[in-house]
């Protein structure tokens, strides 16, 4: 939750932006966002705002969408609304979010609903979360609401899980930018139930969006898109304010470390296996070494593994080193691998005696990591294997 401390007269009083002066503060942003239509957002983001105004915090509704659900609209009963614009359009009177209305009212909190909405034709700016951008740079603080599939970068993939091209986007640098994001989750089952009893759509609409987009399966995969997404930004916010190499991944990540032996297929196989199991992101590692000329079977083992990488949808990454096991050291770090595949070295135990056994090195040079030693028959074949390194 924000920071209220400060009473009404001593915060920062917005200006409108013509005017040509700052606001001592931009506004923070908190967005409340969730798998699918029905969740709860704008319930949560209302009874939020009944809290901090019992606490004496100056909250209005800024634009509030209830879609004819009797629990939400009871929900605003005793808070201030701001009286939203009326545009004449085609012989027609459409109303939109007034933001200089908001701006001249001057809360501490305006609460704005559907940040993907795009505005009516003729309207000062094209799409609501650019109102938004305009209240917070006038130092007023902002509860919003949005559903995952209205992120850009999602666009496509929301498409092939409900076979639904979504119109309405929201820039990915909004979530990233905002102070705080809260994803409102329920159960696939739970949102069902809510559709059967009418509380998201009217009765001729529910059996349609039951046979659409609220199946079973698309709300599954929505809700993991909104709660990994969250996952993300809490990653890179823990990660920007943590010192170097003290900070703990959310998401697993798997590399696959392979070299000119054959074998390098069955530890690709076996680490995209695992990747599969964790849900995380696979990326397989080579370390070339400049001085080392390779000859065609072993550039083919080294071709053969980047081809099944990508069908495996992962990323394949060529390192030069003469240290290797400080290249899988340094690729780890840099993508924030939580797992490591090798395999286990094929040399004698006179070999590794003399020069350490790779393993051995990565366990001092790595942390927090778990690394995972697949053992394979021996190959007679005289290419060399990082993993004998």
């Amino acid at each position: 939750m924000f920071d209220y401390t400060q009473t009404p007269q001593a915060r920062a009083i917005p200006v409108p932006l013509s005017s040509g002066i700052s606001p001592a503060r931009r506004g923070k942003h908190k967005i409340y966002i969730g798998m699918a239509p029905g969740v709860g957002k704008t319930y949560r983001m209302l009874e939020e705002a009944h809290a901090l105004k019992h606490e004496g915090i100056d909250v209005v509704i800024g634009l509030l969408e209830t879609h004819g659900r009797k629990e939400t609209a009871q929900k605003a009963n005793g808070l201030e609304i701001i009286p939203r614009k009326q545009i004449p359009r085609g012989g027609l009177t459409l109303t939109e979010m007034d933001t200089s209305a908001i701006i001249a009212r001057s809360p501490q909190l305006a609460l704005i609903d559907e940040l993907a909405h795009t505005n009516v034709p003729g309207s000062l700016r094209e799409k609501r979360y650019q109102d938004v951008e305009v209240i917070l740079a006038a130092g007023i603080d902002v509860y919003s609401t949005m559903n995952i599939q209205h992120l850009e970068s999602l666009n496509d993939l929301v498409a092939r899980i409900t076979g639904v091209i979504v119109r309405e986007r929201v820039p990915d640098r909004i979530l990233e930018e905002a102070d705080e994001v809260v994803v409102i989750d329920v159960t696939p089952e739970t949102l069902q139930e809510r559709l059967q009893e009418g509380k998201i759509y009217a009765a001729e609409k529910i059996q349609q969006a039951l046979d659409n987009f609220f199946q079973r399966r698309n709300l599954i995969a929505l809700r993991e898109l909104a709660l990994r997404e969250v996952a993300d930004n809490v990653e890179e916010d823990a990660i920007a304010s943590t010192p170097q190499g003290q900070f703990c991944n959310i998401h697993e990540r798997v590399l696959v470390c392979v070299s000119t032996y054959s074998n390098s297929i069955q530890l690709l196989r076996r680490g995209a296996r695992i990747a599969s199991y964790m849900s995380a992101p696979l990326f397989t590692v080579y370390v070339s070494e400049p001085d080392r000329f390779l000859t065609k079977e072993e550039s083919m083992y080294i071709e053969t593994c980047e081809k099944l990488c990508k069908e495996f949808d992962g990323t394949f990454i060529r390192v030069n080193g003469t240290d290797v096991a400080k290249a899988i050291a340094q690729v780890a770090q840099q993508y924030r691998i939580t797992q490591i595949v090798i395999g286990a070295s094929q040399r004698s135990r006179w070999q590794i005696l003399l020069k350490g056994a790779l393993t051995h090195k990565l366990l001092r040079l790595l942390k927090n990591i778990d690394l995972h030693i697949i053992s394979a028959e021996k190959n007679n074949t005289p290419n060399r294997s990082m993993m004998e390194e």
